[in-house]
């Protein structure tokens, strides 16, 4: 692990002799980690949009099972009531709160981390596990890209992607979203453009389908890039879509409601492989606490939210995505 500091220089270094690393950082900033990818710990294995390192072997069950015993919902619900109330102040306009869902399963990490299906994959052996479909960043030929993600329904709803897309409260907080990751990226870049806006993707998870909503954002670096990949990084976190706007203030309230750090949970992780930059937002996140399993999620909270939708968005969003 490093200093926020150390991390920043080491990405700078490295992007700028071209020389290939891995990183990820957890949502606080305080301990980040750097690896030239050969010399990546055998304790962590990655696996983002084909480039692989420090795979294990797949081993699972015949079968599985996976039980999420969620939290209470009077829990949800005061955390829920004290953050409308930040925003009803107008001290937030959208944030994401999250909660941690216990797992009743025979699956342990290893076992996830190889079945399942997902562009941003990582390991962390006895720690944690991520399969994440969010991209945070890509970085190639001198252009910046962003992804946020707003906006999870299950698809077997009758009129499914139509009733998200036309939702007021679904459009609100993904234009909200945009709007906060455009700003983030001007920071870092010019000619920041919106390019493709609210697509709709599919995810198919061991317990349903799901529609996840998307929009793409992306900018021009300037040409010394590579000298400047960690202040590039570190200027744009924690990522917008999984904190909320505005940010430092959104932070603080989430830290109040929320009640524990999160951790490496919406965090990033990604590679530079000598030329292009690839990062994904660690959400999907399943962690070892002793010999129990934890599933952490959440979902984007406005003044338009209701708590029980919010409360099942929550649980929604923890699978395992494979059959």
């Amino acid at each position: 692990m490093h200093t926020k500091e150390q991390a920043i220089k080491l990405m700078n270094e490295w992007g700028g002799q071209q020389l290939p690393f891995f990183f990820m950082i957890d949502f606080e900033l305080q301990n980040p980690a750097v690896y030239l990818l050969d010399e990546l710990p055998n304790t962590i294995s990655f696996d983002i949009n084909g480039l692989q390192k420090n795979v294990p072997e797949e081993t699972l069950p015949s079968s599985f099972t996976f039980e999420p015993k969620p939290i209470n919902f009077k829990v949800y619900k005061k955390a829920f009531d004290q953050v409308i109330g930040e925003l009803n102040y107008g001290n937030s306009y959208l944030l994401n709160l999250t909660f941690p869902t216990a797992l009743k399963t025979n699956l342990d990490l290893r076992s996830i981390f190889c079945r399942s299906n997902a562009s941003y994959k990582l390991l962390v052996k006895n720690k944690f596990v991520v399969f994440s479909p969010e991209a945070f960043v890509k970085i190639k030929n001198g252009k910046i890209s962003s992804f946020p993600m707003k906006g999870t329904i299950d698809a077997s709803i009758s009129g499914a992607k139509e009733q998200i897309l036309n939702d007021p409260k679904e459009k609100a907080e993904h234009a909200t979203i945009v709007d906060l990751i455009r700003n983030d990226l001007s920071k870092v870049a010019t000619n920041v453009r919106l390019s493709n806006y609210r697509y709709v993707e599919e995810v198919h998870t061991s317990r349903k389908s799901l529609l996840q909503v998307s929009s793409k954002i992306e900018g021009e670096l300037p040409l010394n890039y590579r000298n400047k990949l960690g202040d590039i990084i570190f200027s744009l976190l924690p990522a917008g879509s999984i904190s909320g706007a505005p940010k430092t203030k959104t932070i603080e309230i989430l830290k109040n409601a929320e009640q524990e750090n999160r951790g490496w949970f919406t965090g990033i992780m990604g590679i530079f492989n000598g030329s292009t930059l690839d990062s994904g937002v660690m959400i999907r996140f399943v962690e070892q606490k002793n010999d129990k399993l934890v599933f952490r999620s959440g979902g984007g909270i406005t003044s338009q939210s209701d708590t029980h939708t919010e409360f099942q968005e929550l649980l929604d969003k923890v699978y395992v995505p494979f059959n």
